[in-house]
């Protein structure tokens, strides 16, 4: 099995930012991963890359013959990777779990099964792998129309967080982006207008999210909101409407109010833009590299190197 480092395939942006992370995290000590049902070609790439780029470990974890011929259609040479057979997509998400659970691998990389499935084996109360903190989703986005990394949070998981929920998910992104080298991220929390309006819930939340941080019970970040997405990243637009805030025009990280208006959001970033995005599960045991089973390699393999940096900076401190 060759090991020997890959360059990303170009596309019409170039990431610079992921890309710089890619690098940071191949000069970390690879992580013990288990790839969790990958049944198709798209995944077995994306873990190849992975390896040459000496992020991972990887263990396959599904039907084993299923894998085997996914691999041979693709003329993907598995080598001595192990494989932990089990029959079928369900099987392999609580096998995967199990083994995060016991601390034999240390990240966890969703193939071709839904994130129900996979949700499912971590949620469960007596097998999984929750924690005390809410989990969430981050996508961290590399545009061409911003000018640095930036997390929408939460697009994925949760559908109408309240705020305990919120609470978790900004310290889950604040964690996240503090990995990534971002000493103290500034948070922009979002809602339709930037003042508090009791008839819009965001706005009432945001403002005692901001309090809250104020009291440490959110810790490492700057936070700011009620923020209209206008004067979040347009530091002009928050002058004419005249708000004095550190956070305007310079956010790290987007906090939505809800599932529906981040998951437009995310994609506007990728299909407007032409962004780069990773993705990635918070709040677990280890990190969960959660892409859609139609993701490009590309974003696999960033996913995969941010994974890598949340686990050792976990670790480290």
């Amino acid at each position: 099995m060759s090991t020997a480092k890959k360059s990303p395939s170009k596309s019409p942006f170039a990431p610079q930012r992921l890309q710089t992370l890619l690098k940071k995290a191949s000069r970390q000590k690879p992580v013990k991963a288990a790839i969790v049902h990958p049944v198709s070609g798209a995944v077995l790439q994306g873990m190849m890359d992975a390896v040459g780029h000496g992020l991972i470990e990887p263990i396959l974890v599904g039907p084993e013959q299923r894998i085997r011929d996914a691999a041979k259609k693709a003329k993907i040479n598995l080598g001595t990777i192990a494989v932990v057979n089990a029959e079928h997509s369900h099987a392999a998400a609580e096998a995967a779990v199990l083994m995060a659970r016991r601390s034999e691998v240390d990240m966890l990389i969703k193939g071709s099964l839904p994130t129900e499935e996979l949700l499912q084996a971590i949620l469960h109360r007596d097998k999984g792998i929750r924690t005390d903190r809410r989990m969430s989703h981050a996508f961290v986005i590399d545009s061409p129309a911003y000018h640095k990394l930036l997390v929408v949070t939460d697009a994925a998981i949760n559908i109408a967080p309240d705020l305990a929920a919120k609470r978790d998910i900004v310290q889950n992104a604040i964690d996240l982006m503090r990995s990534l080298g971002i000493k103290k991220p500034k948070v922009a929390l979002l809602s339709a207008v930037e003042f508090v309006n009791p008839n819009i819930p965001s706005t009432v939340h945001a403002a005692a999210l901001c309090k809250m941080a104020d009291r440490g019970q959110i810790q490492g970040g700057m936070l700011d909101g009620p923020l209209a997405l206008d004067n979040a990243i347009s530091l002009e637009a928050a002058k004419a409407k005249g708000i004095a805030s550190p956070v305007a025009g310079d956010p790290d990280i987007l906090v939505v109010p809800e599932l529906e208006s981040g998951n437009m959001l995310a994609k506007q970033f990728h299909y407007f833009s032409e962004a780069q995005e990773a993705g990635l599960l918070l709040g677990a045991r280890v990190p969960v590299v959660l892409t859609s089973r139609s993701e490009g390699t590309l974003g696999r393999l960033y996913s995969c190197a941010i994974a890598v940096l949340c686990h050792r900076y976990a670790h480290s401190s």
